[in-house]
C-alpha cells in the first residue's frame, strides 16, 4: 500500500493497480465484477452531469473491499466489513470531503433510502438485500434525522442510486484507466 508521506500522484497509480490486480474478482453474486460495477457507478454520476468530484467518488466507493480489514465475502457470510469505512479512511489523506463522505456515506444512504422511500427497496438486487440486513437494515427516525444532518447526506444519496444502477452485464463503458485526469485533478494539493 502507498505510504501517505509519498508523492500524492503515486495514490493514482496504487489505485488503479487495485483495479488491474482486483478489479476482476466477483462482486457479490452480481452479473457484473467489482471494477466493471465502480466503472459504471461513475459512468451513472457522468452521464447524471455529476460534478467530477462525485464521479470520482462513484468510481472509488467500493474500493474499500479491496483494502480493508475483512474481504468483501464478509458480507455474504453476516459480517459487516466496513468497506464505506474502509475506503473512505484510505482516501482521505489524499483527496477532499466531496469525494471520502459520500463514498463514507454510501451504505448509509441505503440504510435512508429505505427508510425513507418506500419503493426503494424494489430496487435493491439480491446481493444489496442480503448486505443490507447485515449493514443494520433501513434507519430508525433518530438515524434519518442524523444522516440528514451531514452535508454530505444528498451526494451520498446520489452516490447510492450510481451504486444500484451499475450492475449491468455487458455494458461497454470507459475503463478506469481514463479517469486518471479526473483522478490527478481532485487529489488535495
Amino acid at each position: 500500500m502507498t505510504a501517505k508521506n509519498e508523492d500524492p500522484l503515486e495514490i493514482i497509480d496504487f489505485i488503479l493497480g487495485l483495479f488491474a490486480s482486483r478489479g476482476a474478482e466477483e462482486y457479490m453474486g452480481e452479473a457484473v465484477s467489482m471494477s466493471q460495477h465502480m466503472e459504471q457507478s461513475a459512468a451513472c454520476a457522468a452521464a447524471d452531469a455529476a460534478p467530477d468530484s462525485l464521479v470520482i467518488a462513484a468510481l472509488l466507493h467500493d474500493i474499500g473491499h479491496f483494502i480493508g480489514e475483512h474481504p468483501i465475502e464478509a458480507l455474504e457470510n453476516g459480517i459487516d466489513n466496513l468497506h464505506e469505512d474502509a475506503g473512505a479512511d484510505y482516501l482521505r489523506p489524499y483527496f477532499p470531503p466531496a469525494i471520502t463522505e459520500p463514498i463514507r456515506l454510501h451504505v448509509a444512504a441505503k440504510r435512508y433510502l429505505c427508510a425513507t422511500d418506500e419503493a426503494y427497496f424494489g430496487r435493491l438486487s439480491a446481493a444489496s438485500v442480503n448486505s443490507l440486513k447485515v449493514q443494520g437494515g433501513p434507519m430508525s427516525a433518530e438515524e434519518v434525522a442524523r444522516f440528514e444532518a451531514n452535508p454530505y447526506h444528498q451526494d451520498a444519496v446520489k452516490l447510492r442510486l450510481y451504486d444500484d444502477d451499475g450492475k449491468v452485464h455487458g455494458l461497454t463503458i470507459k475503463p478506469v484507466t481514463d479517469y486518471r485526469a479526473a483522478l490527478e485533478a481532485q487529489l488535495l494539493q
